[in-house]
């Protein structure tokens, strides 16, 4: 590497050296590395980068450097922020219907903005969104719509047609679809549809009505790039699918959000900014902190141009309250001239603080229709002839060859191919899902000068331990319309994934949740906005872990990133154990941790008085949590001897808690007949009660397992010191630990450098994954189920105080009401668990390589290592997005006669999870935060066919 970056990068700058070397479709030969070859290496690499360059990567190490501010702008617009808790100043904390989808185009919000598949900066400032009409329609389409929690049948679900296709980590390239019916939009129809559906009806979609048929629709296809770091081109390309001629609206629109309404913010602006028309085809905006931008309108732009229309981004109080507004032009104003006609709603002075050039055209048949805008910094504004026409169409061309340039680098298949187009859409997913996120929680309970005074009541509801957070970032976010606020366990995925594009951001990301103005100063990290206290899976230091050492090779990695995180997670591992083994018995609960409806009850409730829930899952976290950090004071320790101490405190930790889930009480929470770990109650009397009941809870023990090598011991000597001793003096524990920390062949001359440390003994192991491979119980063809299939004809019955507690096998959707009903962990294949049981084989396999097989499926007669079946698991979970034999995507069986539409069939949906049956996608439709994990398994199953 060193090598080349000397002898290349001094011609060509713009080499993409750290995707290329990253990249796992590039064979090289090991003895090049260990002898090295460096005409060899030219060859390999000159074949790989077929004399092409990579200007993103050139674009990422400047934005590092500081050198350009690459990500000053990016698709960080949230799609929708009405229904959100931060909006919400009702006493009863309903946050859904103080602030509704009908008031949202009249009403400014307090804490960002939204919009239809728009850009904006990092602190969303200036926002461009979107905005449609078919000539039919109620509503002007400025925002996408969809049901709330109580209008769906499986709660809150979007019911649009769009699609994140393309982005890359500066977002010089962005490209996303919407779907626009030419018939009138089916609010009424899919609002009365679902609500009168049960929750064991499917949800009733948009793509269920009869709004596509005869593909009465345009494809909307829009285009952000940059050509340089504050010079924003924007392409809208609209095509008619229909059969007929048919009339469409379009109303890009650019707008500041409203900051001057709140009284003086903390680090906002509240100075009230101004764009304002300066020719008949340039807005001109100003302000305080952002300065001064064009908004340039292509003169060339075809359909009729009926001028740019100016209003305010300021509330209508008239519709919504029946006072006066302040001033006659309010945020509504382009939904009123549109649809309702009315011309004096609209500033005929042309300024405002939101703009809208307003173009209408009837489209033939298949017909294209393309409209150019740009907006610029006023400083580097290109010369007036030199915005659009081919200077416009070069820069257009490049940045779209440049994003393929970018993910043939990063990718280990051809551009051709099903996997490419998985993988780059997962990933652009990815990167559509960062948001900006503004939350104060302080301020949002004490309200506004200026503003009415809120409630008394919630300065003693919702968020009101967490006084000191504030949020005022861009991050990712698990669907920035059914989620519109982040989740932290499911951040710590995407930061895995994202790891692979852009390390930065990635570590940034998670460096952020453990800073002083995030996590509480008892060192428990924010949830998510409807209750920062309800706990999360603690999967913090796996993704630190994981991250550090995805982002450099050995030698090379960012050690100070890890040592930071390291010192605010040893706060926050303390908070765990304090708050959450209320018995000191070293078997957590933690309440539903992130697994929703999967116990026999709300886990998330207490218990009666003197009764404790023991958990499987959240013993299972917090001893993998403990190995993580036991890893990461060894990695430290090897440069800093301090850390050794350290780690002996998560060695024995761990060991404690390998101990009490496998033993107290005589065996744990460890059911040797069935071979299954299970929750239980204790009781004030000593006694307990396991629920015996196969769900995935039982299986995340395996997770907790790591590897140390002999050479990393003989390294840390007062560590091995330790270990030696509490092995020798705790025999109680030791030789449990000893029993799963070496092979049953063992072999002192040959094995003594190789530790493992896990919660199952081989033994155990073995009957999980019996369980675990069979097809009737947890293995579909689609990945891990979370409850066992067993339980489709023979429902868990359980009775607790005189009750009957029911669980059945749901496949798909949610039909119990627990945490409202909108996701199910009693069926359906999630990515985020199955990523890491698949993770855990692997460290199982390097441990016990082909010392260990075992059938799978179960009951097949077929033998396989451990590395193999953790590929057959991620075989499976890939194929739900690829084209089965009838060339149907199993995730889209949801979208019927859509599934093979030439016009949808390559334009993906990663949803939340999926039918433990089919593979059908249920849940929101766009989290690919975390079900982008499918790129880590084609990878993996790339790299397998290399080898």
């Amino acid at each position: 590497k060193q090598w080349y970056q000397r002898r290349v990068r001094g011609r060509h700058q713009d080499f993409c050296v750290e995707s290329l070397l990253n990249s796992s479709s590039i064979f090289i030969p090991a003895a090049s590395f260990i002898h090295p070859q460096p005409k060899n290496f030219a060859s390999i690499v000159s074949r790989k980068m077929n004399d092409k360059y990579c200007p993103e990567s050139t674009r990422l190490h400047e934005d590092k450097k500081r050198d350009k501010n690459w990500k000053r702008w990016g698709t960080y617009l949230p799609e929708r922020q009405w229904g959100t808790v931060r909006e919400d100043y009702s006493e009863s904390g309903d946050a859904w219907n103080y602030f509704t989808h009908d008031q949202a185009r009249s009403r400014a919000y307090r804490w960002g903005d939204d919009g239809l598949l728009g850009f904006t900066d990092r602190e969303c400032r200036l926002c461009f969104g979107n905005a449609f009409w078919n000539g039919v329609d109620g509503i002007l389409k400025e925002r996408l719509f969809g049901l709330t929690n109580s209008e769906g049948n499986h709660g809150e679900d979007v019911k649009e047609a769009y699609f994140y296709l393309e982005a890359i980590p500066t977002h010089s390239y962005n490209k996303a679809l919407y779907k626009y019916p030419q018939r009138a939009f089916p609010y009424t129809e899919l609002i009365q549809t679902n609500q009168s559906r049960s929750k064991f009806e499917p949800e009733f979609e948009i793509t269920d009505t009869n709004v596509f048929n005869e593909n009465r629709y345009f494809d909307i296809e829009i285009e952000y790039l940059k050509h340089d770091a504050n010079d924003i081109l924007i392409q809208i390309t609209a095509t008619n699918r229909g059969p007929d001629p048919s009339v469409l609206h379009n109303l890009p629109n650019l707008f500041f959000r409203n900051t001057w309404s709140w009284g003086p913010l903390t680090e906002d602006s509240y100075t009230k900014p101004e764009m304002k028309q300066t020719d008949k085809h340039v807005v001109r905006t100003n302000h305080e902190t952002f300065g001064k931008f064009l908004f340039l309108v292509d003169p060339h732009n075809t359909g009729t141009f009926h001028g740019i229309l100016f209003t305010e981004n300021e509330t209508d109080m008239q519709r919504l309250f029946g006072i006066p507004s302040s001033q006659p032009f309010v945020k509504d104003a382009f939904h009123e001239y549109i649809i309702n006609k009315r011309q004096n709603v609209v500033n005929p002075e042309l300024v405002g603080t939101k703009c809208a050039p307003h173009y209408e055209k009837v489209l033939q048949p298949g017909e294209e229709w393309i409209l150019r805008f740009r907006l610029v910094e006023e400083a580097i504004s290109p010369l007036k002839g030199n915005a659009f026409g081919d200077h416009f169409t070069k820069i257009l061309n490049d940045k779209r060859k440049e994003s393929t340039l970018f993910y043939e680098h990063i990718l280990p298949y051809k551009e051709n191919t099903q996997q490419f187009l998985v993988m780059k859409q997962a990933l652009s997913g990815l990167l559509w899902s960062k948001q900006f996120y503004n939350y104060e929680v302080k301020r949002w309970i004490e309200g506004d000068p200026g503003q009415p005074i809120p409630p008394s009541g919630r300065k003693k509801g919702r968020n009101t331990d967490w006084f000191h957070l504030f949020n005022r970032d861009v991050i990712l976010m698990p669907d920035k319309w059914e989620y519109p606020w982040y989740a932290c366990w499911d951040l710590a995925f995407h930061c895995v994934e994202f790891a692979r594009m852009d390390p930065e951001f990635s570590k940034a990301q998670l460096t952020l949740f453990l800073r002083e103005w995030y996590c509480h100063g008892n060192g428990s990290l924010p949830a998510y906005e409807f209750s920062f206290s309800d706990v999360n899976p603690p999967v913090h230091a796996w993704a630190v872990w994981r991250v550090y050492k995805i982002t450099a090779p050995r030698g090379s990695r960012d050690t100070a990133f890890l040592e930071s995180n390291y010192q605010k997670l040893l706060i926050n591992f303390t908070w765990w154990t304090n708050r959450k083994d209320s018995n000191n018995r070293n078997l957590f609960a933690g309440g539903f941790l992130g697994l929703d409806n999967v116990g026999v009850f709300d886990r998330s409730k207490p218990l009666f008085a003197g009764q404790n829930l023991e958990q499987a899952d959240g013993t299972a976290w917090m001893a993998s949590y403990c190995l993580h950090m036991l890893v990461m004071a060894i990695e430290l320790a090897l440069k800093n001897p301090v850390y050794e101490d350290i780690a002996s405190k998560f060695f024995e930790h761990f060991v404690s808690i390998t101990n009490a889930i496998n033993t107290l009480g005589g065996s744990g929470l460890w059911n040797d007949a069935d071979g299954f770990f299970y929750d239980q109650i204790s009781f004030p009397d000593g006694s307990s009660s396991p629920l015996k009941l196969r769900s995935i809870v039982g299986l995340l023990p395996m997770m907790a397992v790591s590897i140390i090598t002999g050479e990393t011991m003989a390294k840390l000597p007062n560590f091995k010191k330790r270990v030696d001793w509490f092995l020798k003096h705790r025999p109680e524990m030791s030789s449990h630990i000893l029993q799963i920390n070496q092979l049953e062949e063992y072999d002192a001359s040959k094995n003594h450098n190789t530790w493992m440390l896990a919660i199952p003994t081989r033994m155990q192991l073995v009957k999980l994954l019996k369980y675990m491979l069979d097809e009737n119980e947890f293995l579909s063809d689609y990945g891990i189920r979370s409850l066992s299939k067993h339980y489709e004809k023979y429902p868990f019955i359980f009775n607790y105080n005189g009750e009957d507690l029911q669980v059945n096998y749901d496949p798909a959707d949610s039909t119990s009401g627990l945490f409202g009903g909108n996701s199910n962990w009693r069926g359906p294949i999630w990515f985020p668990l199955n990523f890491l049981l698949v993770e855990a084989l692997e460290r199982y396999h390097h441990f016990y390589g082909d010392n260990l097989l075992v059938e799978c499926p179960t009951g097949s007669g077929n033998k396989m290592n451990l590395a193999q079946v953790s590929n057959e698991i991620k075989r499976r979970l890939s194929s739900i997005f690829l084209p089965d034999k009838n060339g149907v995507r199993p995730y889209a069986i949801s979208l019927g006669k859509f599934a093979k539409d030439p016009f949808w069939s390559d334009n993906l949906l990663f949803n939340e999870y999926f039918d433990g049956n089919n593979g059908r996608g249920l849940g929101s439709l766009h989290q690919t935060g975390w079900t982008s994990l499918v790129v880590d398994c084609l990878r993996s199953l790339a790299d397998d066919q290399n080898k």
